[in-house]
């Protein structure tokens, strides 16, 4: 049996039922460990193997995300905050949702993988999430995902109809952006230059009027291309000026990772920062900052100033 062609799809699988990739990666470990140690009872005639796969996979997540609190975005938490002076203090106490480092993987297990449909899924109930990402993400059948959860086809179907009510209305669902559209490069690319620039109006400009800023591990986040500005002329006051960023792609959507300048002409790697662009504009920035943000995207630390 090779287990190794699968291997890309269940990491994306299980990080959509855990919100954490490092943590999707050693469950997936896990699925191929359990799977060659059972290869012997696999019966060919009930699934296939790639079917059989996955419900050792979900298996192994609901076990994880037993008694676990969701891992939610700032967004999700609470109220957007009015000040943009207020403390920047780290919540390290909740298990933030992480991004999807999409390089590493075949565009095909991308599909999906936005960060406010991942954000939005985190909600749900983990069998109710299951269900969901196993019929309308994966395309199994009903009958298919009642084996791999031990229940009836009924139970998969009422489940899929409550996963489904439950995300009625959750903002930036059905919002897509491709990375690789010409429009959307173009827009990248003046937000790189008006960041780097430290140029806020260019900025603001380049913002739909509700764009929304949020910063993971601090709890609090911004609505309104105003406060996004007027928090921006405060990253520019308190860090400086002359920050390098460095476009790439993380949950299917365009992205960038911000150097911040350091003495000696040094930059050190500040944050991730995912983009979601709708009419050509940037419409939410989830800024993911940390020390190791950058080491499921195989990015250094540090860089050299040109």
């Amino acid at each position: 049996m090779d287990f190794e062609p699968y291997r890309g799809e269940l990491v994306a699988y299980c990080y959509r039922m855990l919100g954490a990739f490092e943590e999707a990666e050693d469950l997936v470990q896990e699925t191929m460990l359990r799977a060659w140690k059972a290869r012997d009872r696999y019966d060919r005639t009930r699934a296939s193997v790639r079917t059989w796969l996955y419900r050792i996979a979900t298996n192994a997540c609901l076990t994880a995300l037993e008694g676990r609190a969701r891992r939610p975005l700032p967004s999700g938490l609470g109220a957007a905050s009015e000040d943009p002076a207020a403390p920047l203090t780290p919540a390290l106490d909740i298990p933030w949702l992480q991004p999807f480092p999409d390089a590493r993987f075949d565009a095909e297990v991308r599909t999906d993988l936005r960060l406010a449909l991942v954000a939005a899924v985190q909600t749900l109930p983990p069998r109710q999430r299951a269900v969901l990402l196993l019929r309308e993400v994966l395309e199994f059948t009903a009958a298919e995902v009642a084996e791999q959860l031990g229940t009836s086809s009924a139970a998969v179907n009422s489940a899929l109809q409550r996963a489904r009510a439950a995300l009625v209305g959750v903002s930036g669902v059905e919002q897509v952006t491709e990375p690789d559209d010409p429009e959307t490069r173009a827009v990248v690319q003046r937000y790189v230059r008006a960041f780097e620039a430290a140029d806020v109006p260019a900025l603001v400009r380049l913002l739909t009027d509700d764009a929304v800023l949020e910063m993971p591990p601090v709890a609090l986040w911004y609505r309104g291309s105003g406060d996004y500005g007027l928090f921006m002329e405060r990253v520019f006051r308190m860090r400086g000026t002359g920050w390098t960023a460095t476009p790439l792609t993380a949950n299917g959507q365009p992205a960038l990772a911000a150097y911040a300048p350091e003495p000696g002409g040094r930059r050190r790697l500040h944050s991730l920062q995912v983009l979601n662009l709708t009419g050509g504009r940037v419409a939410h920035n989830v800024v993911f900052v940390g020390p190791r943000v950058g080491d499921a995207f195989g990015l250094p630390r540090e860089i050299c100033s040109d």
